[in-house]
């Protein structure tokens, strides 16, 4: 059995072609006023000398960072190998243009001295604030103390939030798939699998700030629906497995169809939900012709 260093944080970064943005993440880990933490960079092969600059950073910085520079495959699979090698008790992924609020390790710590022996936690949850430092979204529930994450809509849960897991439970889950050569969109996928067994403890304070930059993932998923139809049609469909409620459901198979349409499979072969994607048919349909018009770029 794989042995992981307790008491100690991996906060991993998949990048690429981000030298412009990288400094601000490293310059806020110079900050924590708790270092238990290293580092790990996985360049989905950058061509802007990423790997020149985080050759300086290694030889200079007073945590450890390690570097793997590889093909491009998008940030999924990057994601697939952190947790295949991080051997620290607890992960946290970085966007390459996001960065940490001066004491977030140390809150993270403090908080998973009280989170860790509770049974069926299987990591944290804490705020991300914009670089105006308004919330993105809102907070948790003041009386909450854990929650899952396909819970948050339910609870009133809004925004983007940064998760923490213990590296020993998150790495047993299957990884994100890769379908047709597509570079997998949907982060929320490897949460929602774990979600079914575990929950999160809660940090309801901020732990990261956040700039949604015009080449980020966020800002691109008009085009993403339009690009990867496979990958969405997939995990439309175990949307829809693992929806609790039927309007969950429903939302889903209308991304189903859409992104069927997208794709030009058939709706209903391998499909456990036929009489919901039947009726969701014209609905997708709908939303199908709207994102091949849109010039919009956000979240649907």
């Amino acid at each position: 059995m794989k042995r992981y260093i307790e008491g100690k944080l991996t906060i991993y970064t998949p990048t690429f072609n981000r030298a412009y943005c990288l400094p601000q993440l490293y310059n806020s880990l110079l900050r924590q006023s708790k270092q238990h933490f290293e580092w790990l960079i996985i360049d989905d092969g950058s061509t802007d000398g990423t790997e020149e600059l985080v050759d300086t950073w290694i030889k200079e910085a007073p945590f450890k960072i390690k570097y793997f520079k590889q093909k491009n495959e998008g940030k999924m699979a990057k994601v697939n190998f952190a947790h295949q090698i991080i051997n620290t008790e607890l992960n946290m992924c970085m966007d390459s243009d996001d960065y940490l609020t001066d004491n977030a390790v140390e809150e993270i710590f403090f908080t998973w001295e009280e989170a860790k022996n509770v049974p069926k936690i299987c990591g944290m949850v804490g705020l991300d604030l914009l670089i105006n430092g308004k919330i993105i979204g809102t907070e948790f529930p003041a009386n909450l103390k854990k929650i899952k994450f396909s819970d948050f809509d339910r609870l009133g849960v809004k925004g983007d939030k940064k998760f923490i897991y213990k590296t020993s439970i998150i790495s047993s889950y299957p990884g994100y798939p890769s379908i047709d050569g597509e570079k997998f969109p949907a982060p929320g996928y490897l949460y929602r699998l774990v979600d079914v067994d575990y929950d999160l403890w809660i940090i309801n304070k901020p732990l990261c700030m956040v700039e949604y930059l015009e080449d980020g993932l966020s800002k691109n998923k008009y085009n993403q629906f339009k690009n990867v139809p496979n990958s969405f049609m997939f995990y439309r469909h175990e949307r829809m497995r693992l929806s609790t409620s039927f309007s969950d459901r429903f939302k889903n198979a209308i991304h189903f169809v859409s992104s069927g349409l997208f794709a030009k499979k058939n709706l209903f072969k391998n499909n456990h939900y036929p009489i919901t994607t039947f009726l969701a048919v014209p609905f997708g349909t709908a939303l199908n012709w709207y994102i091949r018009k849109t010039n919009k770029k956000g979240v649907v």
